[in-house]
């Protein structure tokens, strides 16, 4: 690793404006100032000798253990580290956190047992567990204003990983009208005053996009205290390497003789099928990795034909997934570019120019060696819900469905793969009563949300509109924090009188007597 066993990992940008820096620098900063995505100077290597010995740990503890090869004491100290993630899992309603289970001849890893039912709880339980203490030991002043876009579930879960912390205000951007309408009262539901939910009238590639500029406007940037919730931020994707970690040790336990384990995963920003990447890259033995696509399949058009050429968003029934440029994938380019920055920054520039990247030759048969993909359109996605409902009594989300309709495809149904089950079925309850018309009760959590009250504001697809908007609601927490400091004084001032009060007629009193 970056040299002595005891020093953390350092991290520079893709772009290459930015270099070494440590944990906290890059977790509090999000995206780098050049507009680039941070990423590991190098990846602490695990052996098979030590992998062994995690094997029988727990949930938490390996997290733990993994999160550690990359953050040490310099950084978190051992028993904060251990605080948080303790904390964070201890936020699911399954000891097990992301429990693995056999279904169809392969496995599937329910990634969807924390508070909002998706597998982004995993990552952002954690992220504002680590804002917090970074927070409470001196990072911006004890303030950050998170400012995150979802297609979906990234809102909710990060609204659930932040209401109510101190110095945190949290906006989170979705487009109106094209999230299901559970995931809209997931965040809309939560009343804390540091909450803010924001519909704009456009894409989530609009919302996303409002996102990455504020962050390139140095002077919003630096006035707010700008931080993000979105797989942007390095800590989303290291939390995400965990979960390999432990449904290897799952699956292996059960196949002892298999010598890889093959990942299936439905993807829209990258940032969770690239947290199985760098597992690989850090040691695990992962086989193959497959990126599984709905209608906005420019990932598998990337890895089929070497074309990442941006198209218009088609709404599907997986609207997580629906999503036209993925943010994260500029951290596999830049493994692709060889990790040099110059290469990177000029594929991106232009990206950036003409809406397309094509790569042929070397870099497009290295790209098929490190990733498979395949694309599952409605009609496939609803026959494979429909399919596992009635062979093996197990219902899918339309995302998940997407995951498994890729094996199908591709020939990969076997006990060596497992299939990442990103979110509860009941979340998208109009997309799977397509394929399965009487649906099972679904969990209190979820079936509440329609009797409480909601709350959100409406923006125009205008970054100076957003802008002003996260201002104004920083302004008004502060000045309510002002002002309940200043009641707390005059509170605490006023008992003061009436004791100095009370004391001199008790003196007078004596006196006189």
């Amino acid at each position: 690793m970056n040299g002595a066993s005891d020093k953390s990992t350092t991290y520079s940008s893709t772009r290459g404006g930015q270099k070494h820096l440590d944990f906290r620098t890059v977790v509090m900063t999000g995206l780098a100032h050049d507009r680039g995505l941070f990423v590991p100077d190098s990846f602490p290597q695990i052996a098979i000798e030590e992998l062994d010995t995690w094997k029988g740990l727990s949930f938490k503890e390996l997290a733990v253990e993994v999160i550690r090869k990359f953050v040490k004491d310099d950084q978190v100290p051992l028993t904060k580290l251990r605080d948080i993630v303790y904390r964070s899992c201890d936020a699911f309603r399954s000891e097990d956190v992301t429990p693995l289970i056999d279904v169809g001849g392969h496995s599937i890893l329910e990634l969807f047992h924390g508070p909002t039912f998706a597998f982004k709880d995993v990552a952002l339980q954690m992220l504002g567990n680590f804002f917090e203490y970074f927070l409470e030991t001196g990072s911006n002043g004890g303030r950050l204003a998170v400012l995150g876009a979802t297609s979906g579930d990234t809102g909710s879960a990060a609204i659930y990983g932040l209401r109510g912390k101190k110095g945190i205000d949290c906006i989170i951007l979705f487009p109106n009208g094209r999230v299901s309408p559970i995931q809209e009262r997931q965040m809309t539901t939560v009343p804390d005053s540091n909450i803010h939910c924001v519909a704009i009238d456009g894409t989530f590639d609009d919302c996303q996009d409002i996102v990455k500029a504020s962050f390139n406007d140095p002077q919003f940037r630096d006035t707010v205290k700008l931080g993000a919730v979105n797989s942007i931020n390095w800590c989303r994707v290291l939390a995400q390497t965990t979960y390999y970690f432990w449904s290897y040790f799952r699956v292996t336990e059960k196949n002892p003789a298999l010598a890889s384990v093959n990942y299936s995963v439905p993807t829209g920003n990258f940032g969770d099928v690239l947290a199985g990447f760098y597992a690989k890259q850090m040691g695990l033995p992962v086989g193959k990795l497959i990126v599984a696509t709905n209608e906005n399949d420019i990932l598998h058009r990337f890895f089929t034909k070497g074309e990442y050429h941006r198209l218009p968003i088609e709404e599907s029934i997986s609207p997580s997934m629906d999503i036209c440029v993925s943010s994260n994938f500029e951290r596999y380019l830049y493994f692709l570019a060889g990790n040099d920055a110059k290469v990177l920054s000029e594929w991106m520039s232009d990206f950036e120019t003409s809406k397309k990247l094509t790569i042929s030759g070397k870099a497009l048969e290295k790209a098929q060696s490190d990733f498979l993909s395949a694309k599952a359109d409605t009609d496939k996605t609803l026959a494979t819900i429909k399919e596992y409902n009635e062979k093996y009594n197990y219902i899918l989300c339309p995302h998940s469905a997407v995951g498994v309709s890729a094996i199908q495809q591709l020939k990969e149904v076997n006990n060596a793969t497992v299939c990442l089950a990103t979110a509860h079925e009941a979340k998208f309850p109009a997309a799977v009563q397509r394929a399965i018309p009487t649906l099972p009760t679904p969990p209190i959590q979820l079936s509440k949300l329609s009797s409480l009250k909601t709350r959100r504001s409406e923006c125009p697809n205008d970054l100076k509109t957003v802008q002003a908007f996260m201002s104004k609601c920083i302004e008004t927490r502060m000045n309510g924090e002002k002002s309940r400091i200043t009641l707390h004084r005059a509170l605490t001032i006023a008992a003061a009188v009436g004791i100095v009060g009370v004391v001199s007629q008790l003196i007078l009193k004596k006196k006189l007597g």
